[in-house]
């Protein structure tokens, strides 16, 4: 059974979720690798002459968290476009107005995630690159990944990968904005449409029995 239109649009914004958030993920894991397990955003950093240094950095889990997000919901995303692809497969395919109020939920908690994410490294990143530029060794914060690092190497491609991480993450915010409004879409249009209570109708004897008593019934 094939999926609605508005369905099927969203699963392809969900496989265009995860992979930004996977690119995320695996940025910001590089940099922090680069840099010996260290997350360089809000660092600063010195120079000694002759190589530059990172003289302080944030707490590990600030990156945990910005890799950790951009992660899990990729993995979500990918979750979801296999769940559904698999369900089309099947006679009653249908999502109930229950799992679309879910649904809705969870992409909103998650586009607040992950503009959290996009802040964190994009302020993160410019602090680290203010640090830099203070220094007044370097032009501009990427020539500084050209100059030698203590320890050995752990600025190469700095970055550029936080650069990714950073494009991709608000690429990512985009998607998700983008599921949000398409799921409230759906939402409005399964919503049954809202009509006054009419004399004839049960829920009106009802009320008005509630409110001035029962008709007292003709012999």
């Amino acid at each position: 059974m094939a999926l609605p239109r508005l369905h099927s649009a969203e699963l392809v914004l969900f496989a265009a979720a995860f992979l930004a958030g996977a690119v995320v993920a695996a940025a910001v894991f590089r940099t922090q690798g680069t840099f010996n397990g260290q997350c360089p955003v809000y660092g600063t950093t010195s120079w000694n002459h002759s190589a530059l240094s990172l003289s302080s950095s944030s707490a590990p889990s600030l990156c945990y968290f910005v890799a950790g997000v951009s992660g899990l919901l990729a993995l979500y995303g990918l979750l979801v476009v296999f769940y559904w692809t698999y369900s089309s497969c099947l006679e009653d395919s249908h999502r109930s107005p229950l799992g679309l109020r879910v649904s809705l939920g969870l992409s909103a908690a998650a586009a607040f995630l992950v503009l959290v994410s996009s802040c964190i490294l994009r302020f993160g990143t410019k602090s680290l690159c203010a640090s830099i530029m203070h220094l007044k060794i370097v032009d501009c914060c990427s020539d500084a990944q050209k100059l030698r690092w203590e320890p050995p190497r752990p600025g190469l491609h700095f970055y550029s990968t936080l650069y990714t991480a950073e494009a991709s993450s608000w690429v990512s915010l985009v998607f998700w904005c983008l599921l949000l409004a398409l799921q409230l879409l759906q939402w409005k249009r399964e919503a049954p449409p809202y009509r006054p209570l009419e004399r004839g109708d049960p829920e009106w004897s009802s009320e008005t029995d509630a409110l001035f008593g029962a008709r007292p019934s003709r012999p």
